[in-house]
């Protein structure tokens, strides 16, 4: 029988531990299934999607990092056109998207689950070209993933998010924007705003398990007004504490469309990752795009 081809793409910064010895077992388990296994190591941001972007004559790629490792990879593997499917070893030191999707954080356990499911085609997000695979934001704390040292982010993982967007509360502003959601319209001043398909963006807002269905072409739209007197600025807080999205003046919705307008460049976050502004921002969900093995 022929053997198959497995690229594993490796972020060795990502996550808290430093040991290989994990992989070492990974690796294992993929030859005992029948892969010849190409390992390769990412140094630098952009790696990971020049990597996959080659990965045209695999059976199965594997990407074993944090959520920016994982959009990189789901950016290159999409530009091909026969492409293989996809598997995911979170070891970030948040990971959103697995956590939306219960996937271990053991990397062997990772890696078992990974050969013993079929696979599964998720819905892609594309904001402007670019792909995403969990979240799309604006505003208030989305610039607290890339600004936040990595280390720090090894260290203390959720907390460090938390600590990084607690320092950039006094610079919180308004961003007067147009959102035209599925045909539906709001417009206003927004502290935050997000495109979502996994139960925690931001690595600190929630959304129960059962808001949340990762292929069913819908994204899940938070947008956080601008408070217009004490009393709404603790309703807002109350409603964010309890995860309760549809009370204190949050807007949320289940959509499939997105075109957000305003007068100057708003800058993203994408997966973590900063996206250079702009004043006419559209967001597609791409259903079922991708085949992945969770």
């Amino acid at each position: 029988m022929e053997e198959k081809k497995l690229l594993l793409i490796v972020n060795p910064r990502a996550g808290k531990t430093r040991s290989r010895a994990p992989f070492y077992d990974v690796i294992a388990l993929f030859c005992q299934a029948g892969y010849a296994v190409s390992l390769r190591q990412t140094q630098e941001r952009g790696e990971a999607e020049a990597l996959a972007r080659e990965a045209g004559g695999y059976d199965l790629v594997v990407c074993c990092g944090g959520d920016g490792t994982l959009n990189e990879t789901v950016s290159g593997l999409l530009a091909l056109k026969d492409r293989p499917p996809l598997g995911y070893i979170p070891c970030g030191s948040t990971n959103d998207f697995a956590a939306s999707l219960s996937l271990p954080l053991q990397p062997p356990s990772a890696a078992a689950r990974i050969l013993d499911c079929p696979g599964r085609r998720l819905d892609v997000g594309q904001l402007n070209g670019r792909y995403f695979m969990y979240v799309a934001a604006f505003g208030a704390f989305t610039n607290t993933s890339y600004s936040t040292d990595q280390g720090v982010k090894n260290d203390l993982g959720r907390l460090a998010y938390v600590i990084e967007g607690m320092k950039s509360m006094s610079t919180l502003r308004p961003y007067q924007v147009r959102v035209t959601a599925d045909g539906e319209v709001f417009e206003g001043g927004f502290l935050f705003g997000a495109v979502a398909n996994a139960t925690s963006i931001g690595g600190f807002l929630r959304l129960r398990q059962d808001e949340v269905v990762v292929d069913d072409g819908k994204f899940e739209m938070l947008l956080i007004p601008e408070p217009k007197n004490a009393n709404d600025l603790q309703n807002l807080i109350m409603s964010l504490l309890r995860s309760d999205f549809t009370g204190g003046g949050l807007l949320f919705r289940h959509v499939s469309h997105i075109i957000l307008e305003t007068k100057e460049d708003l800058p993203w976050s994408l997966d973590g990752e900063f996206e250079p502004g702009a004043d006419r921002v559209e967001i597609h969900d791409l259903c079922r795009l991708l085949e992945m093995r969770v």
